[in-house]
């Protein structure tokens, strides 16, 4: 294969890397943002629901072609991809803390070599897993070089983000061995077709359409838990499916260990200051992400993903 050919993959798999990482670091003041007025459930419903609405007529192209023996894998990777930890991460942002959050979501490349490796045989190299732990190093002295420190209340609200990083490393493995050869487009479309239902029960039943919706603080939660749906959910699922064919499944679940710069990122535009230490912190996450692509061999899909 042409040289040139090999690097376009590459970069690819990067440009994608950093627009996922981009839209999912967003998501935390989105989410914020969302629940000044709105339910933690309000805003995952809306989240969902949107993302649905958005993918809905892309659906009936899905349904024409995914192959039978595959859709209950299709279905499964939007509940444990998208539905199951919209919930969790809204319900636990609601007592934990922002920084004690994404530290417990970048666990999920961790889970994602133990799940890949146990159950879908995934075979991660040792550089590979030095690359995570040494990505998961840094984000963990991230919240600890910040005056501020770790908020260890409510424990119990973590657990919710330990699940949710569980379901996702459970869908990515699940998607690269079973779905690998779908279109991305087909994958997130018909997903969430399934989660439409749920989501508009579960909004109904918090009594949301009882709410002042006219007003400005419901208005702007509302557009924010759609933004979140829209940008946050549906288009960043096709990015994301689109990474996982591209560079695999280690190398995906490394979009966690970025999430933390976004948030940095958005912390500098609000006027907070970041120290030596965090820049550090950033450093070392960075190069674990680096060593974990070095010399990584991409899979060239031979089909058109979208």
């Amino acid at each position: 294969m042409p040289k040139f050919t090999v690097l376009g993959k590459k970069f690819t798999g990067w440009l994608l890397f950093i627009l996922i990482s981009a839209i999912w670091g967003s998501s935390f003041i989105l989410m914020k943002t969302g629940m000044l007025a709105l339910s933690a459930y309000q805003v995952a419903s809306i989240r969902i629901l949107s993302a649905s609405i958005v993918l809905l007529p892309f659906a009936w192209r899905a349904f024409k072609n995914v192959e039978k023996k595959k859709v209950p894998y299709v279905v499964l990777s939007g509940f444990l991809g998208s539905f199951f930890p919209a919930y969790l991460f809204c319900v636990a942002e609601t007592r934990i803390d922002s920084s004690l959050a994404a530290i417990l979501n970048s666990l999920t490349p961790m889970f994602t070599i133990i799940a890949g490796i146990s159950f879908f045989q995934l075979k991660a190299g040792t550089q590979k897993i030095i690359g995570v732990a040494i990505g998961f190093g840094g984000l963990l002295l991230l919240p600890l070089a910040t005056e501020k420190g770790i908020d260890f209340k409510d424990m119990q609200f973590a657990v919710l983000v330990l699940v949710a990083t569980v379901c996702y490393a459970v869908n990515v493995n699940m998607v690269n061995k079973h779905l690998h050869n779908t279109p991305s487009l087909h994958i997130a479309s018909f997903a969430f077709c399934f989660l439409l239902l749920p989501s508009l029960i579960i909004l109904i039943s918090t009594g949301y359409f009882s709410l002042p919706l006219s007003t400005a603080p419901y208005i702007k939660a509302t557009l924010a838990a759609s933004t979140l749906g829209v940008i946050g959910t549906a288009i960043a699922s096709i990015l994301f499916y689109m990474l996982l064919k591209k560079t695999g499944v280690v190398f995906t679940s490394l979009v966690t260990y970025a999430i933390p710069i976004v948030a940095v990122m958005w912390g500098l535009l609000s006027g907070e200051s970041i120290t030596l230490a965090e820049i550090g912190c950033l450093a070392i996450i960075l190069a674990g992400v680096y060593l974990v692509n070095k010399k990584e061999k991409v899979i060239i899909q031979a089909q058109e993903i979208l």
